[in-house]
């Protein structure tokens, strides 16, 4: 394929378009709601009202607002309508016409619409994820083109000056990663893509698969060519099945194509790429644990340096970027990295993906410019709490970050004003609690988690995790004395400071969050002294603590 026949494919996509369309999301959240079928009765309402030659009904991405799924959207009028059933399917139709739907409308200009900035997000809600021709008609590709007519020091330069950073939590800055892979001896590289997305309530990246899959690749394509790369790999949870199944037709129909594979836009560039499915081990998340699964291993973590830059899949210079951070990357490269930096803050660039969970009335995924506050998010985009309760606070990084109290809910939305109040942004979930939820039990559901996922391979996290839970039960069924919340206070210390990895490193922030800015829930557990006697047996070993 050379860029005439991009061309040629956007242009025969626009002719054979009809003039209306009926867009249904077949996301995994609308599925789970009856969605296939819907977009099943659509289809047959159309040819049944002899529409066919003027309206299609087709599949589309998430629009966003999963507590309204399904979702229908008809363009190019706008109307959409929530929690749609196969019923509502004539009426849908017949809408077109001026009839009555039947099916409770959507206000599309509601806060959740307008205040998002949809730059990964762009097709969701909009395009059929699982045709190529689509994603082209839509701009896709042409970043890669544009990029293989200059030499890769440029557009690693390119990343580096749009100051993007990574979207899986760390926040480490994208070029400099990119830089440090490229500046490695010639020979043979690898591009990750880390779609181990297993924080509980997330579900960002396996929308950014399912929805936009093309868009992942062309990002791991532009990175492969930047560091000198010609094998990549995507580390999807077997959990994804739709994720996975959309990813595969993706790189089949890019690599018949000629996107992908030898002569990329008839140039020497080559490029494969491969899915590796993972058995959901949340430790894999991290990227030595992701590597060792790759090679067939088991998913354990291992001191760094060496760094996967330098020494990462079979021992080759490796670079590991999450979904949304390739999938960032052909925006970038077809606008500029000027148009992406100055989005955001002076440190944070860009927009950031969150799923919006909880006690909110829109849950569901929103996009927004870094240096949005939480309480725009939670309260405009989010609608406030569904029972129209007050916010009390929003947990942000999943079992890596903090709760954040309604005090400070208008905190930017930052890497570094969210670690400034105990918390972290993580790859983006977004948990709102209401009056209802006890901070203490909230920390606990937590670090079972977490002492669930640990793999076990060191002793602080393996040992300490189960014991920072044990004394969390303490405190949550009345047992506990003071004494034992001063050792969980430094047992969350030992944990931190002494683990091997970011999982360990971690697990204690839900807990000292919630100890620095609800500490009287904690107190009012706790045994009147009185009542208090001594355990025969501490519930901390002190070698464990000394």
């Amino acid at each position: 394929m050379d860029h005439d026949d991009l061309q040629r494919i956007a242009e025969g996509e626009r002719a054979a378009a009809k003039s209306a369309e009926i867009r249904c999301c077949t996301s995994s959240g609308c599925r789970a709601s009856g969605s296939k079928e819907v977009l099943s009765r659509l289809k047959a309402a159309v040819e049944a009202n002899g529409l066919g030659d003027r309206v299609a009904a087709v599949g589309v991405g998430c629009p966003g607002l999963c507590s309204a799924g399904p979702v229908v959207q008809t363009h190019p009028d706008g109307a959409a309508f929530g929690k749609v059933t196969a019923d509502h399917a004539d009426g849908i139709v017949s809408a077109l016409s001026g009839g009555s739907a039947g099916a409770v409308r959507i206000d599309p200009h509601q806060p959740f619409f307008t205040k998002q900035l949809r730059i990964v997000r762009a097709t969701a809600g909009q395009i059929d994820p699982e045709r190529i021709e689509a994603y082209i008609a839509a701009g896709g590709y042409e970043g890669l083109y544009r990029v293989l007519q200059r030499r890769p020091d440029e557009i690693v330069a390119d990343v580096t000056a749009s100051g993007l950073r990574g979207r899986g939590g760390a926040g480490y800055p994208t070029g400099l990663k990119w830089a440090t892979v490229a500046k490695m001896p010639p020979g043979q590289k690898y591009v990750i893509c880390n779609g181990d997305e297993g924080d509980p309530g997330a579900f960002m990246d396996r929308s950014v698969m399912e929805d936009a899959p093309h868009q992942v690749l062309e990002g791991m394509a532009i990175a492969a060519y930047a560091i000198g790369a010609n094998q990549g790999y995507i580390y999807v949870r077997a959990e994804y099945p739709l994720a996975i199944e959309r990813l595969q037709t993706a790189i089949t129909q890019a690599r018949k194509a000629g996107l992908l594979g030898r002569g990329v836009f008839q140039t020497p560039f080559e490029f494969e790429v491969e899915i590796r499915i993972g058995a959901g081990a949340f430790v894999c998340g991290e990227e030595t644990a992701l590597i060792a699964s790759v090679q067939g291993l088991r998913g354990t973590p291992r001191p760094r340096p060496p760094y996967p830059a330098e020494s990462g899949l079979w021992d080759r210079p490796t670079l590991i970027n999450n979904v949304e951070t390739f999938a960032t990357i052909p925006a970038i490269l077809r606008n500029g990295p000027a148009w992406f930096a100055a989005i955001g803050t002076a440190t944070s660039k860009g927009t950031k993906i969150f799923s919006l969970t909880g006690k909110v009335k829109n849950a569901g995924l929103v996009e927004v410019p870094m240096g949005t506050t939480l309480r725009e998010v939670v309260e405009q985009l989010g609608g406030g709490t569904a029972d129209g309760k007050a916010v009390k606070a929003v947990q942000t990084g999943g079992p890596s970050g903090g709760c954040v109290p309604a005090s400070l809910l208008d905190t930017p939305i930052d890497y570094e004003s969210l670690a400034s109040i105990g918390s972290i942004m993580g790859s983006g979930g977004m948990i709102v609690m209401d009056d209802a939820d006890r901070m203490p039990e909230v920390a606990r559901f937590f670090m079972e988690f977490c002492a669930d996922e640990s793999c076990g391979k060191c002793v602080p996290c393996r040992v300490g995790t189960v014991q920072l839970h044990g004394l969390l039960t303490k405190l949550v069924e009345k047992r506990a004395t003071r004494h034992d919340l001063d050792t969980l206070i430094e047992l969350c210390h030992l944990v931190r400071d002494t683990s091997l990895c970011g999982l360990g490193q971690s697990a204690p922030n839900p807990v000292l969050s919630t100890l620095r800015y609800f500490a009287g829930e904690y107190e009012a557990l706790l045994q009147p002294e009185e009542f208090a006697r001594p355990t025969r047996r501490s519930a901390v070993p002190l070698t464990v603590i000394s």
